[in-house]
């Protein structure tokens, strides 16, 4: 029994929602990509939030740490809703780093830089994630047009706030 318990797998759920499974497929594909932008944009907001310094850094602490909790969330959000559809969620840094839209930290610039870099992100994660809702209406995905669309707006939110502090 034991043995059984511990060999069992998970590579793909039987799902019958009405929804065809290779579309299925397709959508957990491209919640996988989601996964990892999100994921990446987690690891930067992170390293940004303990590194800035300077005139800026409540601000910026303050700000970032609100948006790194939310990240977090959200990547789980996004991995529930992959096995939500029958397949596995995207793990491991590698893949990650792989399917990003969102560009890894390669340094520490300035609190004006981090607040920049992080507005661009959110943006690019914006983007991206349109091209998700459109995929999931074509195939009656309600659900999934209805989360990205949330978090689209949770990423435009973002990069305003981050904007409005370094403009000009």
């Amino acid at each position: 029994m034991t043995d059984d318990v511990l060999e069992h797998r998970t590579d793909e759920l039987p799902v019958r929602t009405g929804i065809e499974r290779e579309d299925r497929q397709h959508l957990a594909e491209v919640l996988n990509e989601a996964l990892a932008g999100t994921y990446v944009l987690y690891a930067k907001t992170l390293a940004y939030h303990w590194n800035v310094a300077g005139p800026l850094f409540y601000s910026v602490h303050k700000l970032t740490d609100e948006q790194y909790r939310d990240l977090a969330e959200a990547v789980d959000a996004i991995a529930e809703r992959v096995r939500a559809l029958g397949f596995p969620a995207l793990g491991g840094i590698g893949h990650y780093l792989q399917k990003s839209a969102v560009a890894d930290v390669d340094s520490l610039p300035s609190a004006g830089e981090m607040v920049a870099t992080l507005a661009r992100d959110h943006q690019t994660m914006a983007k991206s994630l349109r091209g998700g809702v459109a995929e999931a209406e074509k195939v009656d995905d309600v659900y999934t047009a209805d989360f990205l669309t949330g978090r689209i707006g949770v990423h435009e939110e973002a990069a305003w706030m981050l904007n409005s502090i370094v403009a000009a």
